[in-house]
Order: C-alpha cells, then structure tokens, then sequence
C-alpha cells in the first residue's frame, strides 16, 4: 500500500462543509459572515506524549481532542482540521482504529478532516484545528487569556488529576487498584473538549484558557497575559476538582500531599480554567447547566501581581506546584 492508497482508504471522506478538501494542493473552508477563524496546532510524538503499547482508537480521539480543548478555550465552533502523520511502516489494522478513534470525536463536533500530509518516520501526529468565532461589526467575541480583572471569580471545568494520577501509576511510581487505574487511564487517554461549555462563555467569561500543563502553571500563564495576580484556595480546588475521585484516591493510598500535587500541577487534564465578573455567577451557572459540564469556582482574582495559596485554615502555604515543561 502507498502513501495516496493509505489517504484514500482511512482518511478520505465525502465533505461536508468545506468547499474543497483532500486531494488538491490546499483545502477551502467558507468562513461565517461576521466572523473570524481560530486555529491552533499540536502535537503528539511518541514516548513524550504517549506510550508505546497506547490503543490506536484511543490515540487518534486524544490527538483531536487537545486541539479541540484549544478552540474551547477560545469560545469557538470547530469547522474542520488537517492531519500530519509519520508512521514507521504501514500497519493497516491500526490505521483502520487510530481513524475511528479520530472520526467519531470530529463526528461528535462536526470537524471534518480537509487535508494534511503522510510521511516515514517515527510516530509523530500533528493536527491543525479550524474554528469559527462570531465578530459582529469586526468585534471578535473570542475568549482571551488576557482579559481578567481583579474581583473576577476563577472557574475550572469538571475535574483535575486523574490524567496525573493514572500516569503515575503506568510510570511505575505508585501502584492503583486496576479500576481505578481502567479510569483514571481513560481520562488521561480520552479527555473530553469542552467545546459546547466555551460557546456557552463568550460574552460572560473575561480570560480563558485549556488546562494542559497543570491548573497552577496554566493559571500563572492567563494571570501574566491579563497582568493580574490571584488567590486560589486550595482546599475547596481539592474538594471540588477531585471530588468524583478522591474517596477512591484516598482508599488506594494516596496522602494528601500527593493529591494536591495531582489536582494542582497535574497535567493533560483539558479542562477550562476561566475568569468571570461575581455580577455573571448565575450565568455561568446557567451555561454550566446548558452544557452538561460541572464547573468550580476556586478562587479570585487580584490587582496585586503573584499567586497567593491559602491552606485549608485559609493561611498562605508555598508554592510548591510545578507545571509540565518539554524543555525543563
């Protein structure tokens, strides 16, 4: 089987909504009147993004999802996306799952695929994500990270640490009870984009962004973007953001240390981390509700630069919460 025969037989699909897709020199998308496009790029490379023996089907969900967790973050309406995959050799079997793992999320989204590029080489997917953002009057209604305002609630979307948590465990740095690690694992293999909660926000969030490297790194990078400060209490973040799994965290070992680590600096959660005016609260409650997607306020922002921890008696605790860094 060559390059062309692969494209055609796992990744060539009738259009939907582009004008022009797979099979000439460059794709065509039609843009919405009165709006502007959000594009993003990622990468997964393996043995830094995903293990060997990772589920194709899984893999080719998670390598849309965390381009879709970016136009999340922005408040936009995916169009489409193309794909850039180096494959050692041919292995038809799993081209045939890493597609069905790819499509049904694009399906899910209405993303379809419009192009992109095959090579040899190690394995190494880059996807590039398309989306649609109202501006009305050419007044963008994208979600920035650099609009909060001191007084704002901060926000995060369902729950942090699990993907943290299960690959711990497939590191060999501590051990799970096999349910908990089928779960965990799947979160760290699947997340879901949280694409209908960020539509959801424009025009009520001030700053947004996905959380990727962990809930404290990510936050230090939307407070330097909107040039603020702010406290977060961490006890509530613990309570809330692990509330599905701590019982079960807390049952297979794990100390509070270590859960805080996981719900704080933990990374590949794709969740939303976001700020809001207090006057937006019933809203935000309203569009959490509207998208069937938990969110947790866990702390304010403040017009003194910094993060500010506060432990469970509400005491400042250091800072000793680090986000992942390819090049640390």
């Amino acid at each position: 089987m060559g390059e062309f025969d692969l494209i055609e037989r796992f990744f060539k699909r009738p259009l939907r909504r582009a004008v022009l897709g797979i099979g000439d020199d460059c794709a065509l998308l039609q843009t919405p009147a009165d709006s502007h496009m959000a594009i993003s790029t990622d990468m997964l490379v393996a043995g830094r993004h995903f293990f060997d023996d990772v589920n194709p089907r899984t893999l080719g969900h998670k390598a849309l999802a965390v381009n879709l967790s970016d136009l999340a973050a922005c408040g936009a309406e995916p169009m489409g996306f193309t794909l850039a995959l180096a494959l050692p050799q041919i292995d038809e079997g799993w081209l045939a799952a890493f597609a069905a793992g790819l499509f049904a999320l694009a399906d899910q989204h209405g993303c379809e695929l419009i192009g992109g590029d095959t090579t040899r080489g190690p394995l190494n997917i880059c996807i590039t994500v398309f989306g649609s953002v109202p501006a009305p009057a050419g007044r963008s209604q994208a979600l920035l990270r650099s609009g909060a305002q001191p007084g704002d609630d901060i926000y995060v979307s369902g729950h942090l640490g699990d993907a943290r948590l299960a690959l711990q465990a497939m590191q060999g740095n501590l051990s799970l009870p096999p349910a908990l690690l089928q779960a965990t694992r799947q979160r760290l293999e699947e997340p879901s984009p949280r694409i209908a909660l960020g539509m959801a926000l424009r025009g009520l969030a001030s700053a947004a962004m996905d959380l990727s490297d962990g809930l404290v790194g990510d936050l230090g990078h939307l407070l330097k973007a909107s040039q603020v400060g702010a406290t977060l209490h961490t006890e509530p973040a613990l309570e809330r953001l692990a509330a599905r799994a701590h019982s079960d965290w807390v049952g297979a070992g794990l100390s509070h240390t270590q859960a805080l680590h996981c719900v704080l600096s933990g990374g590949d959660d794709y969740e939303l981390l976001f700020t809001a005016p207090p006057t937006a609260r019933s809203a935000i409650l309203a569009a959490a509700q509207t998208s069937a997607t938990p969110v947790s306020c866990i702390g304010r922002i403040d017009a003194q630069p910094g993060l500010r921890l506060l432990d469970a008696a509400g005491a400042p605790m250091p800072n000793h919460f680090t986000s992942f860094d390819h090049f640390a």
